[in-house]
């Protein structure tokens, strides 16, 4: 017996397993209809279906499965998926997260008129991008699930739960023909990386300084003539957990609300985060951010062209382009002005595919601040390979290495220009001026071998 839900796949379009969410067809039986359903409806009756939901079970969005029971908060309506079924038949995919930063991609058969909806069931379809089941179409041209077994994120430069490697930093001196002095940003432990040990060469004699607003530590090295074309390196045994969302006691929220040279809060951003937010129905601090994390990464292109890898908000938002400095300054430009503290940091991103050799340059990241924790994203790995976006938003994945915090670094000894935007390479200062040094990362994994 073919149900309405069959009824419904029979109208579905396929995608790949890694695609988003699959969207039901927008046009047929429409006309059929006495009074015509629009997708606005259909996005308004998800909406109120999930708000009264929200209401009477103290914030949350309770999903009980066979196997399941979730504590669910809303974080966006797939409006690009939304579809009108057939007569009262309709179709919407949402994604709701768990307190600990999982996001669910769900998806809803509703029935009803333009006024009034009721859902009729209800699918987990994934989990943090990973799909549950993809839809595969019989030869009588229904529609049906298929369950996927084991989907990984691998591929696509993603390793969950742990990772174990060692990790060197090497700078190359370039010619030094007087005094000089070098700044390095020190790698720390911290609740997702434990340094199991850390080993300095250097050829001058060194001191760690501490950067006190967001506690970086940094190598800072006297240099002279005789230390021309020398090596300095660090190399670190570390163990690096995946991140997800994680309460910070301990902490000033005002510190990430404020404007900086390059990130500053004027007009236009406040503009296009309240314009992004209000086309997007976004009305919780969580909806807000998703709704600008997808603003950017439908509006900018990955691309290292023009003066980009700054971290200058203004640059990316009139350029639409850059590399991850640019994606994340924005981000948390547009964040702050409508008063989400956001934050940023950086360090390399380690490939998952191989288990030696070179690490290509820093990467960066931010974190945003909703539901009582901090929150990581990836928007500009998101761009690049948007079937992860959803994991991105609340993940970062285990093979990464942090080694700064923050913008606008302030520390003594400093450089004689003044704070820094942020600290990736070194800084190596002669007579006041910046001069170009070789710096490259490599890495081991360390695989285990116990099993």
């Amino acid at each position: 017996m073919k149900s309405i839900f069959f009824y419904a796949l029979n109208l579905y379009c396929f995608v790949f397993i890694f695609g988003g969410c699959t969207s039901p067809d927008k046009t047929q039986h429409q006309s059929n209809q006495i009074k015509k359903v629009s997708i606005q409806d259909v996005d308004r009756g998800i909406r109120a279906h999930i708000e009264r939901e929200v209401t009477s079970n103290d914030g949350y969005f309770n999903y009980k499965g066979d196997t399941s029971a979730l504590s669910l908060k809303l974080v966006r309506v797939h409006t690009e998926y939304l579809s009108v079924l057939g007569p009262n038949e309709f179709f919407a995919c949402v994604d709701l997260a768990t307190a600990d930063g999982d996001v669910y991609d769900v998806d809803f058969f509703l029935k009803g008129t333009a006024d009034s909806m009721e859902v009729t069931r209800t699918n987990l379809h994934k989990l943090n991008g990973k799909p549950y089941y993809t839809w595969k179409q019989a030869k009588d041209k229904t529609w049906f699930t298929v369950p996927v077994k084991n989907a990984s994120n691998d591929l696509l430069g993603v390793i969950e739960g742990q990772d174990r490697f060692t990790f060197t930093y090497e700078v190359i001196l370039s010619e030094i023909t007087e005094k000089s002095r070098l700044w390095l940003p020190l790698a720390q432990s911290d609740r997702f990386q434990q340094i199991n040990s850390r080993e300095i060469n250097s050829p001058a004699d060194y001191q760690i300084i501490r950067e006190a607003e967001n506690g970086n530590e940094i190598l800072f090295v006297e240099l002279i003539p005789e230390h021309s074309n020398q090596k300095i390196t660090v190399t670190y045994d570390l163990i690096r957990e995946e991140k997800n969302p994680y309460r910070d006691d301990k902490i000033n929220l005002d510190q990430y609300l404020g404007s900086t040279p390059l990130i500053p809060l004027t007009d236009r951003f406040a503009t296009i985060a309240q314009e992004t937010i209000a086309e997007r129905n976004a009305n919780t601090p969580l909806t807000e951010a998703r709704a600008l994390y997808d603003y950017i990464i439908d509006n900018m292109r990955y691309a290292k062209q023009g003066t980009y890898g700054t971290g200058d908000a203004n640059y990316a938002c009139d350029s639409k382009s850059g590399n991850c400095t640019e994606f994340h300054s924005l981000f948390i430009a547009l964040a702050r002005s409508v008063g989400i503290p956001a934050r940023f940091a950086v360090g390399a991103s380690i490939p998952s595919e191989r288990d030696e050799g070179g690490v290509n340059g820093y990467h960066c990241w931010a974190e945003f601040y909703a539901e009582g924790k901090w929150w990581p994203v990836d928007i500009s790995e998101a761009n690049k390979y948007t079937p992860l976006a959803t994991y991105y938003f609340g993940h970062h994945p285990a093979n990464r290495i942090e080694l700064s915090k923050g913008r606008n670094l302030e520390f003594s000894p400093g450089p004689a220009s003044g704070p820094i935007p942020f600290l990736a390479y070194p800084l190596l200062e002669i007579n006041g001026e910046f001069a170009t040094v070789k710096t490259t990362f490599s890495f081991i994994r360390k695989r285990n071998t116990s099993s």
